[in-house]
């Protein structure tokens, strides 16, 4: 098999290891491949939009979500380090408002699986980070929806010792009670 499947304490969020193949003149892993998705994940899906990100040092970049146009991630780093993060916002599912992180990075090529119906959200942890995700549905702008990235109901404890840099967007933010939720 050339991945890995862990589960994480929210059962739709998986981390994705990939095998990787290295040798003195560098490494190569299969990034994505469909059948071992769809086998290992236990889910059958098809992205439509690849998404590339970079961001310094500190910048934080979520919680988003879509109430319209849910959209399924596969999300990676290829530079540098973030933790990633992921809440179940789903009304009617016993782990509404819970969360779960994990570190993402250049050295352990992990990928993780954020299924529509939970808000995503990372910070940069290294000088600077080239943040990659595929999606299952295309950004509608109308539809973006954004929680706070400290909501105290929520209680992310995020590894970090300064505040971090928000776009206007995330810093307008409402909290979890206030926002929309998925049913």
């Amino acid at each position: 098999m050339a991945i890995h499947v862990s589960a994480t304490a929210l059962p739709e969020v998986r981390i994705i290891e990939p095998k990787v193949f290295g040798d003195a003149r560098g490494y190569f892993y299969e990034s994505f491949n469909g059948r071992e998705f769809s086998d290992q994940v236990g889910v059958d899906v098809q992205f439509v939009q690849d998404n590339h990100s970079r961001s310094a040092k500190g910048v934080l970049r979520g919680l988003h979500y879509q109430i319209e146009h849910a959209q399924g991630k596969l999300v990676r780093v290829v530079e540098g380090e973030v933790f990633d993060v992921a809440v179940d916002i789903r009304k009617s599912s016993p782990n509404f408002g819970k969360w779960v992180g994990v570190h993402l990075s250049e050295e352990n090529h992990r990928q993780l699986w954020v299924p529509p119906g939970f808000a995503h959200g990372f910070v940069v942890l290294s000088e600077s980070a080239q943040f990659l995700y595929k999606t299952t549905d295309y950004w509608y702008p109308a539809h973006e929806r954004s929680i706070i990235w400290n909501d105290p109901e929520i209680g992310i404890e995020w590894p970090i010792d300064f505040e971090p840099l928000l776009a206007a967007k995330d810093a307008a933010a409402v909290r979890l009670v206030d926002a929309q939720h998925f049913t």
